[in-house]
């Protein structure tokens, strides 16, 4: 049986790095008998998509506008999987990844040990790489790991590949960037998350997602806060509310041990109790709202499985 790798390129004025990132990617493939090059084009201004078709892409896809990374990663994947696609591999455009690992990057999905493999990067070998995006990279990674419950040491990575079965259930509602989102999903599926440590190339241009340090923290906090909510709700919410339900009873055991049975003065001293009340009331809010984000969570599942369905179909 023909088995297919799909490598999808999302770009976006990539006409000075395109053509040497295509030419970057194997003709051959160890596990499969045909590869695929398909770039998603998101709206760009220069001579990208004209470029990438000359340089010997199957297929271009150009959308009218500038939509994101997200939607431009989700375009590839439909088209990749309507190609016939058994592993999808995606490759960034600025050719900042070794295209000459992907046998490597692909192999534990054929090997059928992992359902989604990471590219990740060395960053103390980054020589563009500041020492404060070094540490920023490390310990979002660990933040990411830990909250999404997979083995990521590189979460913002854009070189990975995804099987078959995890591209077709795969959904990325954020419109930043699908990097952190996905890890998210694949630990809420409880899927299979592998890593390959790679060398990255030497710088091409600048990120084009954030201008500065301080806006890509900004963004992947915002980024992972709404992640963690949407496939971790309960948790979440429990673990907010907790340090509210301890203060709360506190405040109440306090009241009643020592204002009410160790040294009664008759003062009341109901300012305990309102604070008690209060944190407790909201706390009690905190879980009722992680009980309706996590029903929210298993209609999203269902939804995921219709979309998983018609994917297959088509």
């Amino acid at each position: 049986m023909s088995r297919t790798l799909v490598v999808q390129i999302p770009a976006y004025n990539e006409a000075d790095n395109i053509a040497a990132t295509i030419a970057d990617v194997p003709k051959a493939v160890p596990g499969f008998d045909q590869v695929h090059i398909i770039v998603i084009d998101d709206g760009s201004a220069d001579e990208t998509s004209a470029i990438a078709t000359s340089a010997g892409a199957l297929k271009v896809l150009k959308t009218p506008g500038n939509r994101g990374l997200a939607l431009a990663f989700q375009r590839g994947l439909q088209e990749s999987l309507a190609l016939g696609a058994d592993v999808i591999v995606n490759f960034d455009a600025d050719n900042q990844y070794p295209g000459n690992r992907i046998p490597d990057l692909v192999k534990p999905i054929v090997d059928g040990t992992a359902d989604m493999v990471l590219g990740e990067r060395n960053f103390d070998t980054i020589p563009h790489f500041s020492p404060v995006k070094k540490f920023l990279q490390k310990f979002g990674s660990g933040v990411v790991s830990r909250l999404s419950r997979t083995p990521c040491r590189d979460a913002t990575t854009g070189f990975r590949a995804l099987s078959r079965e995890t591209a077709q259930s795969l959904y990325v509602a954020g419109m930043f960037t699908y990097t952190l989102e996905t890890l998210f999903w694949a630990g809420a599926r409880r899927l299979s998350v592998a890593g390959v440590s790679i060398e990255a190339n030497p710088k091409t241009r600048e990120s084009r997602l954030f201008g500065s340090s301080f806006e890509y923290v900004l963004k992947s906090m915002s980024t992972i806060l709404k992640a963690s909510i949407r496939y971790r709700a309960l948790a979440i919410f429990s673990w907010i509310a907790a340090p509210l339900f301890l203060l709360g009873f506190g405040a109440i055991a306090r009241f009643l041990l020592y204002h009410f049975v160790w040294e009664p003065d008759g003062t009341g001293h109901v300012q305990s109790l309102i604070l008690a009340a209060i944190l407790i009331v909201v706390g009690v809010l905190l879980v009722a709202m992680g009980f309706l984000a996590d029903s929210a969570g298993t209609n999203r599942r269902l939804l995921e499985e219709i979309l998983t369905r018609t994917r297959r179909k088509e």
